[in-house]
């Protein structure tokens, strides 16, 4: 949007499709504009269908910008799936004359542990920098201006498959939109609803979306580990459409309305009513019987999370538990079970320091979406303070490719 200062994050999930409009401000982001719509082309994280991604798209960016009184032209899209992979690295390089070290010195490093050997149908989407040491010291979270001999650097780097962006782009692109960078999406949610003090005694963050699980763990200020599970919301959705012999949509609202994750919650007395298919008449079904069909999916769901946790080799550093963000964390019992299964505190991950639309975003399933929002004002803070450069490790555009991304909207303006 040429001449503002608006920023606008597109989450683009296997149930739904939001985007969010807002404004850095001080301390946070005030939101004046919010759009929605079914997701009805990907699967599992993964365009399936770009004509039908393109649709509902186009109906989220302009239910936003109804709302926001503006254009949108240019987006941060989020990205998930369990094609992600995440790989930690490490550079070493000496400092030039023996003295203080630079900017450039911290460029070098990262590059270093960037030279790792990368599958050509994978790419690249983040190299997140853990911390520097200089010599002998350790555990640096910025070396610049430090006098040493030898710099070295711990980098996390998050990759994906390469057809998935690709598709992620063309959709947007199909939609008029320009892609400032494509953003991991559990990186992005961390923006938005964890804590320093949580970031920094150790925390996992797991979004339970639609179609997939994502984790993100958080050490020392830094990200330590990326993963994901291919299990979410949807298979809670799918079992309750089997087992109640119930239409997809009907399901959902069942799952929403009255789901539990924990049957010893539910009264035995309570009653829902299932819609019939087919013209058959509605019938009456103890409430109790919706929770048996949610708890095994979800214990499920939580088991492969703790596997994935475990697998990961960090599990006893996270001091500050769990936070479970996204939409299918928000059905009741999902919290108790999961502190039942692993053992450790967790919390319900919700938006934090956001104002302007704050009521009707304060919401697990908008986390994603205002966390691109954190994530892009950021980018855009460290731009200015560079000098219009590309920011180090964002993977986004510098200042010819933004210019040029100008020249070509005018020009197609004046077509």
């Amino acid at each position: 949007m040429p001449g503002s200062e608006l920023i606008v994050g597109l989450d683009i999930g296997t149930t739904k499709i939001c985007a969010v409009v807002g404004e850095a401000a001080e301390g946070g982001i005030d939101i004046i504009g919010i759009g929605t719509s079914p997701s009805k082309g990907l699967r599992k994280g993964v365009v399936v269908n770009i004509d039908e991604t393109v649709q509902s798209i186009r109906k989220a960016v302009e239910e936003a910008e109804l709302m926001a009184g503006c254009e949108i032209s240019n987006v941060y899209a989020g990205i998930a799936g369990s094609h992600i992979k995440g790989v930690n690295s490490h550079g070493v390089i000496a400092i030039k004359g023996g003295g203080e070290v630079t900017q450039q010195d911290v460029e070098r490093v990262i590059e270093a542990a960037k030279a790792v050997a990368i599958p050509m149908d994978r790419k690249v989407l983040h190299t997140l920098p853990q911390n520097f040491i200089v010599d002998d010291q350790c555990e640096i979270a910025n070396p610049v201006g430090m006098s040493g001999v030898r710099l070295e650097a711990n980098v996390h780097i998050v990759t994906g498959a390469v057809t998935s962006a690709q598709n992620i782009v063309r959709s947007c692109a199909k939609s008029g939109l320009d892609v400032d960078e494509v953003v991991l999406e559990s990186l992005a949610s961390s923006k938005s609803i964890l804590t320093d003090e949580e970031r920094e005694i150790g925390v996992a963050i797991v979004d339970i979306g639609g179609g997939t699980s994502d984790i993100a763990i958080f050490i020392n200020n830094a990200i330590k580990y990326t993963g994901a599970v291919a299990l979410g919301g949807d298979n809670l959705t799918s079992d309750i459409t089997l087992c109640l012999r119930t239409s997809k949509a009907a399901a959902d609202k069942l799952k929403e309305k009255h789901g539990c994750a924990l049957t010893e919650m539910v009264s035995p007395e309570e009653t829902i009513e299932v819609p019939g298919v087919g013209g058959r008449p509605a019938r009456l079904l103890a409430r109790r019987e919706l929770a048996e069909i949610c708890e095994p999916r979800m214990e499920e769901i939580l088991a492969l999370i703790y596997q994935e946790l475990d697998r990961s080799g960090l599990k006893r550093q996270l001091g500050a538990g769990i936070v479970l963000t996204g939409g299918g964390a928000l059905i009741p019992g999902c919290v108790e079970l999961a502190e039942e299964l692993f053992k450790m505190p967790v919390r319900l991950g919700y938006p934090r320091n956001v104002g302007g639309l704050k009521d009707v975003i304060n919401n697990p399933k908008y986390a994603t979406a205002v966390g691109l929002l954190f994530y892009a004002a950021e980018k855009e803070a460290r731009t200015a303070d560079s000098g219009d450069t590309a920011p180090l490790n964002s993977g986004g555009e510098g200042l010819l490719n933004r210019v040029w991304n100008c020249m070509k909207r005018w020009f197609s303006d004046v077509r």
